[in-house]
């Protein structure tokens, strides 16, 4: 492999190696290891990073992100270093390029500050929102005046469907374009009987807050076919979590080129419940992983991510869970074009991973909890 100015010049085997012709190389033996395109966190809160350990694992996703918010509601803003550590853990655990979820942009100038590249999801919630176009026009007023960062894109999404009022989901599907659209979708047992009839947790929740919206009237459907009939089931939705999905619903997710983002240690913090990957991988759909936010899993180690992946479906081979964390990431947050593979032109954001001598199953290996300590980034300047 041959890179220089920081991107992919020639990749071949050993027995054909690139050859140099405009300037010395600098040739680099990286021992005992596997060298693979920085991974791909699909899926996560930076902003959320100080409320490590403080949001205690529950069995009921409406509990938990009824304490979630009440905690939130004891600061003013989030603070910066709690951040700046996680991006920091993220680069040592071997992350690449993220998909951040967030409501106030905290996160924003750390990324610009570090070698992560990312698309900056700036979400919206309402239920009974008013005026969702001035909503939509003063937020991209918002991300407009961001300092302009190549590896950094901005875009507007919605929440979920038990926070997000028709009207507003309608309105983000038509300013989204083109752009990734990320959803918070079927994540709980809650979320399927408010669209059914609602009531439950989710209405309750949405009455202690003061947001309750009259008017609304439930879809009397899933999750899935709602959104699709609001126009966001596309091949640049990002259907997180999933976890309480039929197949019919995977099958409208394939169909439409969507992605399903596995998040399965958050899932199972939060109490949303388990995900069913091996039918994930089995419908068609593009797969991704993420980890969701400090507040709900221990780290933000993608390799431990991926080893949770594996535990849940042992049928799936090794070298597609592999590509959920890379490739397939790459492509559902519109970055396909630099990152999640090696090959020329693609950006030389490089680790080696330090295996064993005489390793036979080198891709059982890397979805089998991988621990910074063993993952290098290479110097590819």
């Amino acid at each position: 492999m041959l890179t220089s100015d920081g991107r992919v010049r020639a990749f071949g085997a050993e027995s054909e190696p690139p050859i140099v012709t405009d300037r010395a190389a600098e040739t680099v033996d990286h021992g005992d290891a596997v060298i693979l395109p920085g991974l791909v966190n699909a899926h996560t809160h930076l902003e959320l990073s100080w409320m490590r350990n403080r949001v205690p694992p529950g069995d009921s996703m409406p509990a938990w992100a009824a304490r979630l918010l009440a905690l939130r509601r004891t600061v003013s803003s989030e603070p910066a270093e709690p951040i700046h550590d996680a991006v920091r853990e993220m680069r040592a655990g071997g992350t690449s390029l993220v998909g951040d979820v967030t409501n106030t942009l905290a996160a924003y100038d750390v990324l610009a500050d570090s070698a992560l590249a990312g698309a900056v999801f700036r979400e919206l919630l309402g239920f009974n929102m008013r005026d969702p176009a001035q909503a939509i026009a003063t937020t991209q007023a918002q991300l407009d005046a961001l300092p302009p960062i190549e590896r950094l894109r901005p875009s507007i999404v919605p929440h979920a469907p038990y926070s997000v009022s028709p009207e507003l989901f309608r309105a983000i599907a038509r300013a989204a374009g083109d752009k990734p659209v990320s959803v918070h979708l079927a994540e709980s047992p809650d979320e399927l009987r408010f669209l059914q009839d609602g009531t439950g947790a989710w209405r309750e929740l949405l009455g202690q807050l003061g947001v309750w919206n009259d008017a609304w009237r439930p879809p009397a459907c899933g999750p899935v076919e709602y959104l699709e009939q609001l126009g966001l089931v596309t091949s640049h939705l990002l259907a997180v979590h999933c976890a309480h999905v039929e197949d019919d619903d995977l099958a409208r997710l394939a169909r439409a080129g969507s992605t399903i983002v596995a998040c399965p240690r958050s899932n199972k913090w939060t109490g949303a419940g388990t995900p069913p990957i091996e039918r994930f991988f089995a419908s068609g759909a593009r797969v991704a992983i993420g980890t969701d936010s400090l507040a709900s899993v221990e780290d933000l180690n993608m390799f431990a991510e991926m080893a949770e992946v594996r535990r849940l479906a042992p049928a799936v081979p090794a070298s597609r869970i592999i590509a959920a964390a890379t490739v397939e990431g790459a492509a559902a947050l519109g970055f396909a074009e630099g990152f999640g593979t090696i090959e020329p032109g693609k950006r030389a954001d490089l680790i080696a991973v330090r295996v064993r001598p005489g390793l036979e199953d080198v891709e059982e290996y890397l979805v089998s909890r991988i621990e910074p300590d063993r993952i290098r980034w290479l110097d590819t300047t």
